[in-house]
């Protein structure tokens, strides 16, 4: 049975734990946290104040790394150095250069690395992607891409609100919707159109990208109001506009036809409904298959991480 460790016990951990807990053959040992308070919660498993101590004394096959950005790279390398297979929450980092020292890390010590770009796991973001490959309704010819939310003053010791820890709305949300339109439809080809709103309590971003044939316009945005979070999609192609907006999942034909692939009874996964499904367990799945079967880490390539990274770190 493999041997998992949680080090940052924060928002994100609340999706990442219960993953692992319902996974078969896989034993969720021990948490890392500095605040005690947050590992009281789990008292089924071990817990640690320090990242090292942790380390030394629990034999560990996969560390699953959900800290503050700014910690992320150095927190990977510490724990591959030591043999232990790492998936990390997004962003690998601020910096550029980091990409290559943690996955140089990982090839010089062979175990496997990934990071957690969850929309790649997306069931709707999956579809989108098939039908923009398979040219199902014709060429896509535009998008429009929302990741809106409010300030997040709760985070532990104001890092979030720190640009130099965590590069604010683009390195927190916008890079959600720039990392899928890297995966899915490559590289853009330069970015046609941005501006940028930020003050000391809000910070938002509308970024168009254009692909050549198609442009796709994304905003995200940490309000200083109460909005509700949203993240939606809305591609244009010749033949129909693909649409993931106020919790469904919509196709509209020509002829005012239209295909609702929402799934609004839980466990219906017919062929035409999307099956209920939680992307960040679909991504640990994942990773878990990629050790134990030895496979390439294929869904989340280095130098499509690295890109994300130089767009952003140009915006």
């Amino acid at each position: 049975m493999l041997k998992v460790a949680v080090v940052g016990v924060g928002g994100i951990s609340g999706a990442h734990i219960p993953a692992w807990d319902e996974i078969k053959d896989v034993e969720l040992v021990a948490l890392c946290d500095i605040r005690q308070e947050r590992l009281d919660k789990y008292p089924d498993k071990r817990h640690y104040n320090d990242f090292k101590e942790m380390l030394e004394k629990e034999e560990i096959d996969i560390l699953d790394i959900c800290l503050p950005t700014y910690l992320h790279a150095d927190y990977a390398v510490e724990a591959m150095e030591k043999g232990i297979n790492v998936i990390c929450e997004k962003p690998i980092s601020l910096k550029e250069e980091d990409v290559e020292r943690v996955y140089s890390t990982a090839k010089k010590n062979n175990v496997k690395f990934m990071i957690a770009q969850v929309l790649r796991f997306w069931p709707e973001y999956e579809v989108l992607k098939e039908i923009f490959e398979t040219q199902k309704y014709g060429k896509l010819l535009s998008g429009t891409m929302t990741r809106l939310g409010c300030y997040p003053r709760w985070s532990w010791d104001g890092w979030m609100m720190d640009e130099k820890r965590s590069g604010l709305t683009p390195f927190d949300l916008h890079i959600h919707d720039l990392d899928f339109m890297v995966y899915a439809f490559g590289a853009p080809k330069r970015i046609a159109h941005q501006f940028r709103s930020k003050l000391p309590d809000q910070d938002f971003i509308s970024v168009t990208y254009d692909f050549g044939d198609f442009s796709i316009n994304s905003e995200a945005s940490w309000y200083a109001t109460s909005y509700p979070f949203t993240a939606e999609f809305r591609f244009q192609f010749e033949n129909a506009v693909v649409a993931n907006e106020n919790g469904k999942m919509m196709i509209y034909l020509r002829d005012d036809e239209k295909i609702d692939l929402s799934n609004t009874q839980e466990g219906d996964t017919g062929s035409i409904n999307l099956p209920k499904s939680d992307a960040y367990a679909n991504e640990i799945k994942y990773f878990l298959d990629c050790v134990v079967n030895d496979k390439e880490v294929e869904k989340v390539k280095d130098h499509e991480l690295l890109s994300v990274l130089k767009i952003l770190n140009s915006l």
